[in-house]
């Protein structure tokens, strides 16, 4: 069996799974990285920034590790020249890699939302929810490694990340989808970094989708949409996945679309519907979703989260809150 070792990164190879990563240059500074989960292509993305230093926003799922680190041997990124790897939370499609890949990275430090920071130092609690919660598919993304105390900055709104040559990341906390949300403003590209904040971009389709699972927070959430707007971005970069133009309008469209989400579900808990036919009625009467259904429904992960996970927490949010959004 042929085993090397990469060099820099003193990562074990083998000749069979050696592949191009897909990288895409996606602005002056900032690098795309499919991270490819389980060979899906679009569907979870890091961002990597190139300033006089490099920061790293979204690391993926442990299992994915590997294959973000090929990606930054790629973009010809030295270890020692990552400075922060920043995560939206700590959810593991969007933060699960993260201990492991600070281990290949000697300088960096990892920028997290202050309530998802004693979770990073010891996610055995997060990794026995999300098994709960997701089953196989949590097991598909792979369990976190723990990470040393001394390597984590508990961040909070507007605290400034300086890259180097005019790169900055902005920090804004956007809760709603979790409460430990943070999303990303660089300023010299005019692009946020939204995590989950703005829902799930297909880009083949030009569609969102949201994602908003239990214990969603709707008044939280469309809070941190008006925040969004407010900085008049002109990019976002979706972590499910890839740039889109016209954000401000796409974020407007997901203001609207959660709330006709609510008021679907409001009108089903008044009837007495179950979840199961609440969620039939949301899915037909939203026309994102419609253009997308043969997709959403192929989709391993999509297939479920999106008509039971992120319905239930829409419906979760109306039964305990009612009437609460106008």
């Amino acid at each position: 069996m042929f085993k090397a070792v990469d060099n820099d990164f003193n990562i074990p190879l083998k000749r069979k799974t050696v592949q191009r990563m897909h990288v895409t240059k996606i602005d002056e500074h900032i690098h795309l990285i499919d991270l490819e989960l389980a060979g899906m292509e679009n569907f979870i993305a890091s961002y990597v920034l190139k300033g006089k230093n490099t920061a790293i926003v979204e690391t993926g799922p442990a299992s994915t590790v590997q294959n973000l680190l090929s990606g930054l041997k790629e973009l010809d990124v030295k270890p020692e020249e990552v400075a922060y790897v920043a995560v939206s939370h700590i959810h593991l499609d969007h933060g699960g890699a993260a201990g492991t890949l600070l281990k290949y990275l000697p300088k960096a430090k990892l920028i997290v939302h202050r309530r998802g920071a004693p979770h990073v130092a010891n996610p055995e609690k997060l990794w026995t929810q999300a098994r709960e919660v997701l089953g196989n598919i949590a097991e598909m993304y792979g369990k976190p490694e723990s990470i040393p105390e001394e390597r984590i900055i508990a961040a909070t709104d507007g605290m400034v990340f300086d890259v180097g040559n005019g790169v900055k990341l902005n920090v804004v906390e956007t809760l709603g989808h979790a409460s430990h949300h943070l999303s990303y403003y660089e300023a010299s590209s005019q692009g946020i970094f939204t995590g989950d904040a703005a829902g799930i971009y297909l880009n083949r389709f030009d569609v969102v989708v949201p994602t908003t699972p239990s214990p969603f927070r709707l008044d939280m959430a469309l809070a941190s949409l008006k925040k969004m707007i407010n900085l008049k971005p002109r990019f976002l970069y979706y972590s499910h996945f890839g740039k889109a133009q016209s954000a401000i309008e796409k974020l407007q469209v997901y203001v609207k679309q959660l709330k006709l989400w609510a008021e679907i579900a409001k009108q089903g808990i008044e009837k007495g519907e179950n979840l199961e036919a609440i969620s039939g009625r949301i899915l037909e009467s939203d026309m994102a979703v419609q253009k997308a259904a043969e997709h959403i429904k192929s989709h391993p992960i999509l297939s479920e989260t999106v008509p039971n996970q992120s319905v239930k927490g829409v419906t979760k949010f109306v039964e305990k809150f009612g009437n609460a959004i106008k």
